[in-house]
């Protein structure tokens, strides 16, 4: 049977034999960890720090950017409606060239040494979906 050792912000799963307070133990941290992802979950606020060991980190960034990704795209949609014709082709050409140079650009921070880079390359992805989703919003309006 399977149980899950908390230690400080990690868990690990590890081959235990088990008695009824080892399986107490199992249960109940099973109930916070499902109790920390909930946490994390409600962490989509873009507004709202991501906290936690690495798992809830990067799941919160994931969250958060896909919040700002929301907003990113309708205000994409919004510069779309209001450009002039000749603008729009190359709004678009910009936007998804922008969208290759993020991947890409997050992508180097995700290739980095140790479960650290993977919260750097979140926060890049957040970073700059943030940025450039307030930048559309703010097209036409400087």
């Amino acid at each position: 049977m399977k149980s899950v050792v908390i230690t400080g912000a990690s868990t690990r799963i590890g081959r235990r034999k088990t008695g009824a307070a080892t399986r107490s133990f199992a249960g109940a941290a099973a109930l916070l960890a499902l109790v920390s992802l909930a946490h994390a979950g409600d962490q989509g606020d873009p507004e709202k720090s991501c906290d936690g060991n690495t798992f809830q980190i990067v799941e919160c960034l994931k969250a958060q950017t896909a919040q700002w990704d929301k907003r990113m795209t309708i205000a994409y949609q919004q510069a779309m409606k209001d450009a002039v014709p000749q603008q729009r082709d190359q709004l678009r050409t910009a936007q998804r060239l922008w969208i290759q140079y993020r991947d890409a650009n997050c992508l180097y921070y995700g290739l980095g040494e140790g479960t650290i880079a993977r919260i750097d390359a979140g926060e890049c992805m957040r970073d700059m979906t943030q940025a450039r989703a307030k930048e559309l919003e703010n097209v036409g309006h400087q």
